[in-house]
Order: structure tokens, then C-alpha cells, then sequence
């Protein structure tokens, strides 16, 4: 998987911290910034892919990840 598209996305030169989360509040923090990436889309792939369990990753969190693989597998 090509992962050039890692240096066009929002969170870079952010804190890391700020996606990984330890509540709510800070998903949705991270989320916001997720919403106004051009590379949202590759991110969710990327951590799809590779079963990232921890923060958020193309807008979608730990659980919403989780959901979503679960739906595929079935």
C-alpha cells in the first residue's frame, strides 16, 4: 500500500495526542480535524488494512473501526 498520502493530511506537525484520545471529548476533537482532510479516506484504508486498534484514523475511532471490520467479515 503506497502511503505518500500520510504528508498531505491535516494531522501533520499535529500532536499526536491529539489522536489518540483517552475520552470522548478528544475523539471528537480529532474527528473535526479528520472532516477537513483530503486524505480522510486513505487513512480509514490504511488502518482497515493494517487492524490499527488505537486512535483515530480517517475520522473514525477505535470502536467505529471495529464495527466496521466485523460487518465486512460477515
Amino acid at each position: 500500500m503506497n502511503e505518500s498520502w500520510m504528508d498531505h493530511g491535516k494531522c501533520v506537525g499535529l500532536s499526536p495526542d491529539i489522536f489518540f484520545p483517552s475520552d470522548g471529548t478528544g475523539v471528537e476533537v480529532a474527528r473535526r480535524i479528520c472532516r477537513q482532510c483530503l486524505v480522510q479516506e486513505a487513512c480509514l484504508a490504511y488502518a482497515l488494512c493494517h487492524r490499527i486498534r488505537h486512535g483515530v484514523w480517517g475520522g473514525r475511532s477505535e470502536r467505529q473501526r471495529r464495527r466496521m471490520l466485523r460487518r465486512a467479515a460477515a
